[in-house]
């Protein structure tokens, strides 16, 4: 088994490809299943260990032991197929999410509406899982166990996030987000519930409207020891609450919206460094919030992170030329550093796996010390703890105007990054 590297870059750049090559000009990567293709992935999990990708358009996950050594590199071990060559839904269906808390693999196989958890990490193809939630077995796959919403059904899970001794389930079809103290047995409730007023209840922004207590398509989840981020992609934003809830409340922090009331999108226009359209997935590292800005093809980090407020502008974009870019790999063929309907995020050390959902592949990027924030004096390499306490999580669809994010003069340089050289913008955005 290869380790990771553990040298950092002097500069950010796009480091393993994982999925097939592209064929060239604007023809996308092979999609067909076998050891090295994906087809559309929605997540990916990194740690010391394993490379996890949920290949959402397979339905199947795939595990890479070890550090691949080179782009392209063969999958050691699928699930939800007993071989690579397998396609369409199986045992899975579309699954969207996975990661590992304890040795344990879970998985949020989305669209038969519960989680799956291996007690350690599978090694052969096709193993099954020893426990299901969200179903009373194995055999069941009905949205919210054939009913009504409860508590304990499950309807399109697409988010997981283990923090601090709490799983967090983004419930997207129910409209609202999960946890648990612990791993929970099935038919256990959940300690919270955010974003609906009880767990009977499932209405889309609770019904009466876009608030900083609702949700629409709440779809990926990440935090540290002092914030709790969902990622609210149907209302185009990515939410924050400081401290982290116990009950459900209001958030303390809106991003891509001007307000808490507004769920604005404007495609086909200069975006700038505030907009999201469709954010799919998230994730902490270091001391930065990572966005991706699924339909804006780019990835956005917000330095700090930001914990209060609305509207704060990005520090930093990938997949774009600069912050007013948003075309599909840049409106031009598919790039080593070019995005396409980024859907998942993950991070580890100064690593970041993005699910390039529309490009069929994961592309880690290596990230350095300024583009995540890290900025103490000697930090030779990343403090992979939260705030310095306890372990990282490596967790992994209004009204009003939008100010579409140009930043004025007195705003601090913004950066974009392409093939790894930096691009300072200032004013302009």
């Amino acid at each position: 088994m290869t380790p990771f590297p553990e040298r950092w870059p002097m500069t950010p750049f796009p480091e393993r490809w994982l999925g097939g090559a592209s064929p060239g000009g604007l023809l996308l990567p092979p999609a067909s299943p076998s050891r090295t293709h994906l087809y559309a992935p929605r997540g990916v999990y990194m740690d010391d260990d394993v490379i996890i990708v949920a290949d959402s358009g397979n339905h199947r996950v795939l595990i890479w032991y070890g550090w691949p050594e080179d782009d392209h590199a063969p999958a050691d071990v699928v699930l939800g197929h007993d071989d690579f060559g397998a396609e369409g839904p199986n045992f899975l269906h579309l699954p969207t999410a996975a990661i590992v808390v304890d040795g344990k693999l879970i998985v949020a196989d989305a669209w038969h509406h519960r989680l799956l958890l291996w007690n350690r990490l599978p090694r052969r193809s096709g193993q099954h899982p020893d426990k299901v939630i969200g179903q009373p077995d194995l055999g069941s796959t009905a949205p919210n166990r054939g009913g009504n919403v409860t508590p304990t059904g499950l309807y399109w899970p697409y988010g997981l996030a283990w923090l601090h001794g709490r799983l967090y389930v983004a419930d997207t079809g129910n409209r609202r987000v999960l946890a648990w103290e612990g791993i929970p047995e099935d038919g256990r409730p959940p300690d919270l519930v955010l974003g609906q007023p009880d767990g009977w209840s499932s209405g889309e922004n609770r019904g009466r409207g876009v608030g900083p207590d609702t949700f629409r398509w709440p779809h990926a989840i990440a935090g540290d020891d002092q914030t709790l981020y969902i990622a609210d992609a149907g209302n185009h934003r990515v939410l924050g609450y400081s401290p982290v809830p116990d009950e459900d409340r209001p958030a303390d922090l809106v991003l891509g919206q001007p307000s808490f009331e507004t769920a604005f999108e404007l495609p086909h226009v200069p975006q700038g460094p505030r907009a999201l359209r469709f954010p799919y997935g998230i994730a902490v590292g270091g001391h930065a919030l990572i966005v991706a800005d699924t339909a804006n093809n780019r990835v956005l980090l917000f330095q700090g992170p930001p914990r209060t407020g609305a509207h704060a502008a990005a520090d930093h974009v990938l997949g774009q030329d600069d912050f007013d870019g948003s075309g599909e790999n840049r409106w031009r063929a598919v790039a080593r550093d070019s995005l396409c309907w980024p859907y998942g995020v993950a991070f580890h050390r100064d690593r970041l796996a993005i699910a390039d959902s529309g490009n069929n592949r994961v592309i880690i990027w290596r990230l350095g010390e300024a583009l995540l924030g890290q900025s103490r004096p000697g930090a030779g390499r990343l403090d992979c703890s939260q705030s310095g306490a306890g372990e990282l999580d490596r967790s992994p669809t209004g009204a009003g105007g939008l100010d579409h994010g140009r930043p004025g003069s007195g705003e601090r340089r913004r950066h974009t990054y392409v093939s790894g050289h930096a691009r300072a913008s200032g004013g302009t955005g």
